[in-house]
């Protein structure tokens, strides 16, 4: 039966790091998300994914979670982001959820929607832009994924580094959306409702298509201060958040 209630989230960015985000997410899947018809996630679930092969204790935890979920009749889907784009099927299996392609059109309770990352539509970033295409083929990812897990560890801790200082190098309307490319995918996907993430800039946009028409773009945000998330029914869109719980400073160090 159906429950009239859709979730999206993005941008949790899971980590060893930070057990107060992986508390929070845990705690959101058995009080909220365990009411819900789906769940969609829209990538960067994890700060970094080395492959399915990790076996890291923490992949483990969320898997459980996630097919418990599952197991209790919700929908899970799961949309790659540019820190986990390396997640395959054998991780989708164990969690219980559905791989979805870059960019989704669904139907959301009569609503045309657009799903996607967001990555894709900051065209103005031309340096991300230019390794996204490159680490989007498949022979750049089965070579990668060819290499043993303790030099993907490697490679993950050096992108990190750079990522980070990168961040810190460019404006803040470089790493946003171009505004001009969003009503162009919309009309191409012809939709009027575009959810994202990517861009932690959680927020509603209102704006107009070539023919005219409104269209609203909605963008949950990360999770790195608080919980984020869109709460999708019959009778309204709406995003929440919540607090993030305490931990031991310790923990956390």
């Amino acid at each position: 039966m159906a429950k009239g209630l859709t979730l999206v989230i993005a941008d949790l960015h899971l980590s060893q790091e930070r057990p107060d985000i992986t508390a929070a997410f845990l705690l959101f899947l058995k009080q909220k998300a365990v009411h819900a018809d789906a769940l969609y996630i829209l990538g960067d679930l994890f700060e970094v994914w080395i492959g399915d092969d990790n076996p890291s204790p923490l992949l483990t935890e969320v898997a459980k979670a996630l097919q418990l979920l599952a197991s209790q009749s919700v929908q899970l889907y799961f949309c790659h982001g540019n820190r986990d784009f390396l997640l395959g099927t054998r991780f989708s299996q164990r969690a219980g959820f559905q791989l979805l392609p870059p960019a989704t059109v669904v139907d959301l309770y009569g609503t045309k929607t657009l799903l996607m990352h967001g990555d894709s539509l900051c065209t103005l970033d031309l340096q991300y832009q230019k390794f996204r295409k490159w680490w989007d083929q498949p022979w750049w990812q089965w070579l990668i994924l060819s290499t043993p897990l303790w030099y993907r560890q490697h490679l993950a801790r050096k992108a990190r580094r750079i990522s980070k200082a990168d961040k810190s190098a460019k404006t803040a309307m470089i790493m946003d959306v171009t505004p001009d490319e969003v009503p162009k995918v919309m009309m191409a996907h012809a939709v009027k409702h575009l959810i994202h993430g990517h861009t932690h800039r959680p927020a509603v946009h209102q704006l107009e298509l070539a023919d005219g028409s409104a269209a609203y773009r909605y963008v949950v945000g990360d999770w790195y201060q608080q919980s984020s998330y869109l709460e999708i029914t019959p009778a309204h869109w709406q995003l929440h958040f919540a607090a993030l719980p305490e931990v031991d400073a310790k923990v956390r160090a």
